[in-house]
Formats: structure tokens, sequence, C-alpha cells
């Protein structure tokens, strides 16, 4: 079964260069006929590119080393090698290339069709007919190709999205993610339904506005330390403009559920409690009482705005996507 690879270790290697050629062409009264070897080609390079068609780091082999082609050797009559090919490998937007020892980040890809070249290839040998002088008219060498750049990579997906919607596992993050956007998520009733964090897009009827939505797999309390599903996925809220708290109001554990929620985020990201977030009370239609759902939100005012929602029946989702465009994306609208 494939799974959601966000995190691969590898190694890269440019292309060696190619070396040069010793050869002497025929030519009357010239000492060995005249040098006339040709410089070795460079070898190629090893370059990056985002592409938004690549959604995990699963295509890339761990341990392995991906090796782009090595310059060609020169020849007579002063021909040069033929440079060795470039090796282009594809990474999702929002990968981060780091060094595998020091784990410095070296390139971060934000959006897509961004380019990054990190392997030069080595330099092409100079053939025998470089070296030819005054005093050394039939030189009998040429330069070896030099060796192309090496190295320990580490790469680390962090989703990159407008929204991302957190909550305890079966809070019906995947089923309000299918309803907001176009994804559709693996949905079942039963906890960790979600294994790997989806995507989705939502946009307006006429398609002048969008944003992406990120459904983060249930974290439970202990995940900033490896518990559940653990820190696996919380990384990939860190770039998000804002949060929807998801909560299952049937359950009637929201202020427990929230406190826990942040907790969690702030052991593993302090800055993630200040960025704008909503909560969102799913399966309203499970309270029968019109007048106790309306006093159980009045009785968490201060956790922060609410919005009542029922996936299930749709109840209260046109409001939810009003106010997120006006919370978070009031300013882009007014910008269209």
């Amino acid at each position: 079964m494939s799974t959601f690879q966000d995190e691969v270790s590898f190694a890269i290697k440019a292309g060696h260069g190619g070396p040069g050629s010793v050869h002497f062409h025929k030519e009357k009264f010239v000492p060995f006929g005249g040098p006339d070897g040709g410089d070795g080609g460079s070898g190629g390079d090893v370059i990056f590119v985002s592409d938004h068609r690549v959604l995990t780091l699963e295509n890339f082999i761990p341990h392995h080393t991906y090796q782009a082609e090595d310059g060609q050797p020169g020849s007579g009559r002063e021909k040069a090698g033929r440079k060795g090919k470039n090796l282009v490998l594809k990474v999702p937007v929002g990968t981060q290339i780091l060094g595998k020892e020091t784990l410095e980040q070296l390139f971060d890809f934000a959006k897509e069709g961004e380019e990054f070249r990190l392997a030069k290839g080595g330099r092409g040998g100079k053939g025998n007919s470089f070296f030819k002088s005054s005093t050394n008219q039939a030189p009998t060498f040429a330069q070896p190709g030099e060796e192309g750049e090496f190295f320990s990579l580490h790469l680390q997906l962090k989703l990159i999205a407008d929204l991302g919607i957190v909550g305890f596992p079966n809070a019906g993050k995947s089923t309000l993610l299918s309803k907001l956007t176009e994804a559709h998520p693996k949905i079942a009733g039963y906890a960790f339904t979600t294994l790997t964090p989806n995507l989705g897009i939502a946009k307006d009827e006429d398609e002048t506005f969008r944003y992406t939505i990120a459904d983060i797999p249930g974290i439970v309390e202990g995940a900033s330390q490896g518990i559940g599903l653990g820190i696996s996925f919380l990384k990939h809220i860190e770039r998000v403009r804002g949060i929807l708290f998801l909560f299952d109001a049937s359950l009637l554990q929201m202020r427990e559920e929230y406190k826990m929620l942040r907790h969690e985020l702030s052991q593993y990201n302090a800055m993630l409690l200040n960025k704008p977030h909503l909560l969102v009370f799913n399966k309203s239609d499970l309270w029968e009482d019109e007048n106790f759902a309306m006093e159980l939100v009045e009785s968490h005012r201060d956790l922060g705005e609410i919005i009542c929602i029922s996936c299930n029946s749709g109840n209260g989702l046109e409001q939810l996507k009003n106010r997120i465009k006006s919370i978070f994306f009031l300013e882009v609208i007014n910008e269209i």
C-alpha cells in the first residue's frame, strides 16, 4: 500500500569531467605530427525542480546515490568531449533540502517551478593541444577531468496550504475537507482513518478566488512527544495562514480538547498559537434541542469565535465558508 513519504535521506553526485586527449595529427616537418588532443567535456550538474504534480517524496530511494552523467573524453583534431547530461530531480512544492549531517537548510521550495542547481559537474581536462608552447611543441600529456560535487542530503516536505484543519481523531476533518473542496480523501467511521495529510482547493463559483486546505491527521494528547501519530504531521501546519480547530461536538468535550490541542501545538512550535484561528463544532445535527445547542455555544464563547456545522446535513457550511474568507483572506479578496 502506498504511504505518504515526507522525509528521505540520500546522496547526489555531479558528473565527473571527461579527460583531455593526447593525440597527434600527421603533418610534414612537425614533431610527432603536431598535438591536436581536444578537451574533455564537463560533467553534468544535479538540479532540483519543484513540480506541483509531484505530491510526496516516495519516488526517492533512501540511502541511494543519484548521479549525473560524466563528461566524455576529448579526441583528436581538437574535438572536445560531450558535456554530461544534467540530472533533474523533481520534488513537491514545500520541500526543504537540508545537509544530512548538519541539517543546515540549503533550499526551500516555496512555489511551483523553482530550480536549484546544487551539485556542479567536474570540469573537463585540457587536451595536449592546450599545452603546446614554443618550448614544448609536442606535449605528451593531458589533464584528467575533475570530480563532480557530492552531497549527502535530507529532504523533508512541509505542505504549503492556506488553512490547516486540526482536531482529534474522528472529529470529521476529512469529511469537512471534502465538503469545502474538491478533494476526495478516504473516509470511514473510526479513529485514525486519516494516516496521511490531504490537500484540497476551495474556490468561489466564478473561480476568481481560491485557497488550499490541509487536513492534518488526528492529533492526540502527547503528539508533540511522539504519542499516536506523533509529530510526523505537525510540521505540515507550520506554513498555514490560519487554523480551523474542529471538534466532534456530540462528545461535549470541546473545552478539554481545545486546551490539549493548543498545548500540543505550542510544544511543537509556539508560533502556531499566534496564527488566526476559528473553532468549528461539527455534528451539530445530533443536538435535537436548539436551545441547548445555543447555550452550549454561548458557554464556550471565551475560547474564541465558534461556527456550528454539520458535515452530514450541510448545515452551517455556507456560513463557515463566508467566515473563512472574512477572517483569513479579506485582504486577498480586496486585492482581486
